[in-house]
This record gives structure tokens, sequence and C-alpha cells, in this order.
């Protein structure tokens, strides 16, 4: 199946669809990390550049050496045959990787890199920005270092559209951890978090917190009170920081969904890194899916979506980071809000449950069918890994399972313990 990006422009309500992976460069032998994205890059395009150009795809650098991100050149039709794409480029990367005794590893955090000694920042083209960062939070630690997501930007044109599509997502990124985290390792030890990079994304910025706010954006539906109460806070707050306003634009909003007025977008970071890309999408499609029916006032109204206080579905957000789809949601006004008439239920039952509802209306590939599945029969990511781990777990257990879940991202196979 080809993937077409999409030329015209404005782009409405899911017209099209951007999507960006992260992957780690890691040691063939060890595993350990390799910082080497600008080498792949070079050898890619004969000379040092941030970003290659691979017709419908492109890959890129994200303000580390040891990440490669792998994205659409652009908003692509149909998320449909787009998980193959992927694939595709993930192989280029990996037979170009090899010669260098490389190789990629999925999943959101490195078990046991050390973010403060094992750091190389990117050192060319774009640095300014990069060392602009570093100097005001010192981008060592998880929080910068180690962290690799899959991101979503959905269109949207005005603010009717825009209004529509945040009170969507707001709701909705609550539940992205009980589907996608994966990230329950760091420092060679499980942490108390499935989702610890969602963790260190939540805590980055806490020197400046208008920058990330509660993850869940503000309840504000307009450019004019976006650009108020979001864009001028932040640019009041870092401007001692930031006396060149290098940082001062769109991009230093770190919030789970971010409103990119720039392009017309907003972009979803919630969703940890998966094993191959086709899960990544799989999830995506539920996401997408999820969003189209409450924009189409399915489940609740508009009104509703948009009277939830971000406080709400932050504690929310907190448990489905913690335990993901074993997080128990005890709030009824949350769960009434899709139909169900229960008082409380784990957030991975609400899941499959908006699965089996979606399916009536929306078209998901079989691929992706069969990934959701294994979710909601296993856990996300974050679970199969803990489950293939008997305790206590060591270095040597660290590095098979970890081997495997390269290997899946290699072949293409899902991970099952």
């Amino acid at each position: 199946m080809s993937i077409n990006i999409i030329d015209k422009r404005p782009l409405h309500l899911f017209d099209g669809y951007g999507v960006e992976m992260e992957y780690m460069i890691v040691d063939q032998t060890t595993l350990d990390l390799a910082p080497a994205s600008d080498r792949i890059l070079t050898e890619a395009n004969g000379q040092i550049v941030n970003e290659v150009l691979k017709g419908a795809m492109a890959w890129s650098n994200e303000l580390v050496l040891h990440v490669i991100e792998v994205k659409t050149n652009g908003p692509v039709s149909d998320l449909h045959g787009l998980g193959a794409e992927f694939q595709r480029q993930i192989t280029d990367i990996e037979t170009r990787l090899d010669s260098m005794n490389l190789r990629l590893m999925p999943g959101a955090i490195h078990p046991w890199m050390d973010p403060f000694t094992e750091v190389k920042l990117w050192p060319h083209e774009y640095n300014p920005i990069y060392e602009a960062y570093n100097r005001i939070f010192v981008c060592r630690g998880h929080g910068w270092a180690n962290l690799q997501s899959t991101h979503l930007n959905l269109p949207f044109h005005g603010d009717d559209e825009f209004e529509k599509l945040h009170a969507a997502l707001r709701l909705i990124l609550p539940l992205i951890p009980a589907m996608a985290a994966s990230s329950p390792i760091a420092d060679g030890e499980i942490k108390p978090l499935l989702d610890y990079r969602m963790e260190m994304y939540r805590t980055n910025s806490l020197k400046i917190p208008s920058i990330t706010g509660l993850i869940i954006p503000e309840q504000v539906f307009s450019h004019d009170d976006y650009q108020t109460k979001i864009f001028d806070t932040m640019y009041h707050d870092i401007a001692p920081f930031d006396p060149d306003r290098i940082l001062q634009d769109e991009w230093l909003n770190s919030r789970g969904a971010m409103s990119r007025w720039d392009r017309g977008a907003i972009e979803v970071r919630v969703m940890d890194i998966q094993e191959h890309p086709g899960a990544d999408i799989a999830i995506l499609e539920w996401i997408v899916n999820l969003a189209k029916h409450l924009v189409s006032g399915g489940f609740c109204s508009l009104d509703e979506q948009k009277s939830w206080h971000e406080r709400d579905l932050y504690d929310l957000l907190l448990g489905t980071m913690k335990n993901g789809g074993q997080a128990l949601i005890n709030n009824p006004e949350y769960i009434r809000m899709f139909g169900i008439k229960k008082k409380k239920m784990t957030a991975g039952q609400l899941c499959m449950y908006i699965f089996e509802e979606l399916q009536t209306e929306y078209t998901f590939s079989s691929e992706s069918a069969d990934a959701l599945q294994l979710i909601f029969d296993e856990g996300p990511l974050g679970r199969r890994i803990l489950n293939a781990f008997p305790e206590p777990i060591n270095q040597k257990q660290l590095y098979a399972v970890y081997e495997q879940l390269c290997d899946c991202l290699r072949d293409g196979k899902l991970f099952v313990p």
C-alpha cells in the first residue's frame, strides 16, 4: 500500500495524520547506548544534516546523539498501511547500522543507561536551541536524555475545529498509558510506574512549571484564549532565563497535547514507543477513531467534554502512568461519559469497551486489531516486559529481554513474554 502525502492546505479535521517515532541506537554486542545518529544521517545523505528525506518518510535527530526519529514527511491520508512503511524504514536503518556494529532498540526508556554521564547532545544544526535548553534545564537525567515516544499530529482549521478536537483529546490523554506504557525499568531496576517516561517528562521542566502544566491542557478552546493563558504565560516565565528569545516559540509548550497554531495541528505526546511500528499504529488507530467519535458527538456532548477540569483528568492520568491498564478508575462521571453505568472499572476494561464500541462504526486494520487484542489480554508493553522477568531481576536477564525487544523491532513482531 502506497503512502500519500497530502499537499492541499488548509487541512481540516482528520484530513491527514503526521506520525513520528523515536528509537535508541545501541551497540549490537552490549546494547549500551551509541551516540551515532549523526553518523547514520551522514551515511544516508553524504553530509551531516539534521534531516534526511526518504520519499513519503524522513529520518531526523532529536536533541541527543543516541536517538533517531523516523516520521512521515508531512501529513498522510490514512493510517492503514503506515506501519509497514515505518517497518521498511527500520529495515533500511538497521542495514546501515549493521556495518557499524549497531542496532535500534525500542521502548520508551533505556533500561540501564546513566543519563547523567552517557549523554551527548546533537552538536550540529539547531544546536543553539538545544544548548539553550541545556543551559536552562541541564539536559541530563531521564527526563531529557532518555525518553522515546510516538507523536501523533492531528490537523484543525479555525477555532470551531480546534474547540472540538482539543476537547476530545483532553479526555483521551489519561487513557493512553493504559494502552501504551512501555517504560517500567530504568537505572537497571523496576520503577514504581509502568510509564516511567511520562513521570520523567512530567517533571523535567519544574523550573518553569507553565511549560508543561499538568500534562492535560487547560480548558482553552480558542486561539485567543490559548495565546493568553498558555503561550503568553510560558514566554513571560522563561524570559529571565532566555534573554535572546531562542526558546520563545510554540514548540516550547510541553503539554501532552501541544497545540501548534503555526502548522494547524495538535500534537499528542503521551504515547510511549512500542516494540515495532505496527503496534504503535494500532494504538494510534484507537486514539484517532475515539477522537473522531467524540468530535462527532458520540458518547457525550461537546459541552460535557469541555466541562472537565484538567486537574480531574490529571488525576486519572497519574493512575494509568503508575499501573497501566490495571489502574482503577473510580470516577463514575468519567465512566458514565462513555455510556457505562458503573461506579468503577479498570482503565484496561474501559479501553477494551471503547474498542468494541468503535468497531461498529470505524475501521481497524486486521493487524491493528490483533495488536490491540494482545494489549487487552496481556497488558501494555510495559506490563509484558515485567512479566518476562523472574524476581529479582539482574543484568543478564535485562539484556536477554531487551535483546528480544530489539529483535521484535527488527522483525516487526509483537512482544509476547
